[in-house]
């Protein structure tokens, strides 16, 4: 899973955000160029140099003014995904600097702002003609089949016919004009045989779950083939018109078994998808009586097939096939799962034994019940952020969920590390709070500095005296404040997939605070929108009124989790760092020192100073 979608995820954009609901391709056809258009930008477009400021303030202006200059090049040029990575940057420098953005005419706050502002103005010109600077999911098979005219190859399928006897499936498949046009369009043309290759290699980092899975569900292992039909095994994928996502395109509202809030969305999460796959799919098929059909109710809906089955007097899918007692869509739907398992089964005779799985995904899993912010994380496996918002796609902020459990994916061989670690840090300041190790000239001066609090506050937080050096301290806890953006910043134009919970997060208030500044009833939102994001001035106002898997509309795609990487950048917080419990730096002395952040002296077994290796 690791680096396969690439995560659209910090602070300045949401991004991204089941049912194979009338599918929607969910990207441009295999063989556009991934180059987006950009719209003409004016020359006006690039923001005037800031004005001189001293150090260090200027230095970080710089850096944020170099990412974001970057990114203006590559957006003229039409790299859209790599200006947003740019984007990005130009603003987290600015949120994880530990600066207060809140300051009215800070420098700063200032830049902030401006950066805000132009990058914002930027998207709403890239949303006019297009998907702003979201990457998009690669097309499915079926995406690419919908406006295809099959053909039978003859040759193809007659030996097909005479290998099936020894293909091995758990499932029943057969060899008819149906299957073999798909077989003929998967291995012979050009757009369904690169959907399908892309689909078999990204199998390799499921199977292996989606085999243990399947297997405790009772539930044959060659149906995990039928996520090439849903998604091309794309966790990430989101159908625009129903609102179905995940690999398993579950719908926004449903009862199966998944949890779905404002930190979470399990329908991406790819374990715990595939299991409640394997539950639903296996209630079809008890209901049915039979795989294909079961197959075709994930498709159309359980209800429309058991009333095609009473209209024809068949429960047979390929009789409801001949008389057409079926959508279009749910008509080639079982085919194309069928010709995909065939292929998989036999790649050396459709050309695709070249295909390279990739390597299983394996994680060191961690439960957690409370909130920590994925910086931290990453500061304390010493992995990179984007890798770990990769392993972790349920997450739509930078955060575990608070008081819920939730299991945090790390890098392999990590687990033990982050449990050392993170104990650490209090659990109320796990969500702002930093974990700095020492590197050689490090000074309490030096590391206070770079995170913008004070030599006081750090070494209290350590159980050190500010005259202490750091020889033989391994690492540091940083008492980071947690911070707003700037109050200055009153309205706020929504982007596309942007929601009432996302942007809340990212303004430090909360839901219901935007709904009565809006005079909204509900949490969705249409892009372009201006946004009320501190209150306005009072005025006189006037109030104003307002699963089958089928069948959803397509205001529901815009639900309140919509957003797939709404990685919150805010950490809004009235509380000030805690002071109790204070962690220890790692020392080589045992001594205890009268803790200023507790008043007391450290008396457990975890505070104890450590040895650097």
């Amino acid at each position: 899973m690791i680096l396969r979608r690439v995560l659209p995820f910090l602070c300045l954009t949401v991004f991204g955000a089941c049912g194979c609901d009338n599918h929607t391709p969910l990207s441009s056809p295999v063989g556009q160029s991934v180059r987006e258009i950009a719209p003409v930008l004016p020359p006006q477009a690039v923001t005037p140099p800031p004005p001189q400021i001293a150090s260090p303030d200027q230095q970080l202006i710089e850096k944020v003014e170099y990412a974001y200059a970057s990114g203006v090049r590559n957006y003229r040029n039409g790299n859209l995904m790599q200006a947003r990575k740019d984007f990005d940057r130009a603003v987290d420098l600015l949120l994880m600097s530990g600066a207060n953005l809140k300051e009215e005419n800070s420098p700063l706050a200032v830049e902030f702002e401006r950066v805000v502002d132009a990058v914002n103005a930027l998207e709403m010109d890239a949303l006019k003609i297009g998907n702003g600077f979201s990457p998009q999911i690669e097309a499915t098979p079926a995406d690419v089949a919908s406006d295809v005219t099959f053909t039978v190859d003859p040759n193809l399928k007659a030996k097909a016919q005479a290998e099936l006897a020894t293909t091995k499936s758990d499932i029943p498949l057969v060899i008819n004009d149906p299957v073999a046009s798909f077989l003929n369009f998967f291995s012979n043309s050009q757009k369904g045989r690169a959907t399908l290759a892309h689909s078999l290699t990204r199998v390799g980092r499921y199977k292996a779950m989606a085999d243990r899975v399947l297997d405790e569900e009772g539930v044959p292992r060659d149906l995990i083939f039928q996520a090439v039909a849903e998604s091309g095994f794309q966790p990430l994928a989101v159908n625009a018109r129903s609102g179905a996502g995940g690999m398993w395109q579950f719908m926004p509202h449903g009862v199966y078994g998944l949890t779905r809030n404002g930190y979470v969305d399990e329908r991406f999460d790819p374990e715990k998808s595939t299991r409640a796959y394997a539950r639903y799919i296996k209630l079809l098929y008890n209901q049915l009586g039979d795989w294909y059909l079961a197959m075709a109710a994930y498709d159309w809906g359980a209800g429309n097939v058991q009333r095609a089955v009473q209209r024809t007097g068949y429960a047979d899918f390929w009789e409801l096939y001949r008389r057409n007692n079926m959508p279009t869509e749910t008509k080639n739907y079982v085919p194309e799962i069928l010709a995909a398992i065939i292929i998989a089964r036999n790649p050396a005779q459709y050309g695709m034994d070249t295909i390279v799985p990739d390597p299983p995904l394996l994680t060191d899993d961690v439960a957690t019940s409370y909130a920590v912010d994925l910086r931290l994380v990453s500061d304390i496996v010493e992995a990179p952020l984007q890798e770990l918002v990769a392993l972790n796609p349920s997450l739509l902020r930078l955060s575990t969920p608070p008081d819920m459990d939730y299991t945090l994916h790390l890098p392999p061989g990590t687990g033990k590390l982050f449990e050392q670690r993170i104990a650490e840090v209090p659990e109320s300041n796990r969500r702002y709070w930093r974990y700095h190790k020492i590197t050689p000239g490090d000074t309490l001066e030096t590391v206070a500095k770079s995170y913008k609090v004070t030599v006081n506050d750090l070494a209290a937080t350590n159980q050190l005296s500010v005259r202490d050096s750091l020889n033989g301290v391994e690492a540091l806890v940083v008492p980071v404040a947690p911070t707003a953006e700037p109050t200055r910043t009153t309205t706020y134009v929504s982007r596309r997939n942007d929601s009432l919970v996302t942007i809340s997060d990212r303004f430090g208030v909360t839901v219901d605070q935007l709904k009565r500044w809006n005079h909204l009833k509900t949490t969705r939102i249409a892009a372009g929108q201006r946004i009320h994001v501190a209150e306005p001035a009072q005025v006189a106002t006037v109030s104003k009124k307002v699963h089958g898997k089928k069948g959803s509309t397509a205001s529901s795609a815009r639900s309140t989790t919509a957003t797939r990487r709404s990685t919150s950048r805010s950490r809004m917080s009235s509380a000030a760092p805690g002071k109790k419990n204070a962690p220890v730096a790692k020392k080589s002395a045992t001594k205890n020192r009268q803790s200023a952040a507790s008043g007391k002296k450290s008396t457990s077994a975890s505070s104890a100073k450590k040895k650097k290796k």
